[in-house]
């Protein structure tokens, strides 16, 4: 029988969308929030750990706390030809990404990233990042088959 677990997280970035025209086009930040919902089947080893689990919080803990909040929490993300390109000589926690840095590409970016480091057969069902109190983007896998 298939579970979905969800886990969810708190970072803080800033970034600027260049070419943009309204008031985001600046560097500004935000309170993000995510949500990552896995599924699979609980494992049923009564020899494991992690019997009844489908994966440990700690584990799905430690992809976001090692790979995520290392490249967004309390960083800077702009795009690699930005106008504001050097930042880095001021703000050492400045990330350049090929891509605007919009909530949506944020989350493709961060589903990228936990992708990689599921093992076993536990699959991303689907991911949430607000941006702010009403603004949100949410990824499904079935969207995407």
């Amino acid at each position: 029988m298939k579970i979905r677990i969800t886990k969810e997280f708190d970072f803080e970035t800033a970034h600027a969308l260049d070419g943009y025209e309204g008031k985001c086009k600046d560097i500004h930040g935000h309170s993000y929030h995510l949500k990552i919902t896995l599924i699979g089947t609980p494992s049923n080893d009564t020899c494991l750990s992690d019997c009844g689990m489908v994966i440990d919080f700690g584990d799905i803990k430690k992809i976001v706390k090692d790979h995520i909040y290392n490249e967004f929490d309390h960083r800077l993300i702009l795009r690699k030809d930005s106008r504001f390109k050097d930042m880095e000589k001021i703000n050492s926690r400045t990330r350049y990404v090929d891509y605007q840095p919009t909530c949506e590409n944020m989350l493709i970016d961060i589903i990228t990233m936990v992708k990689k480091h599921l093992k076993g057969d536990v699959v991303l069902h689907s991911a949430f990042l607000r941006e702010t109190p009403t603004s949100y983007a949410e990824w499904f896998a079935s969207d995407n088959k």
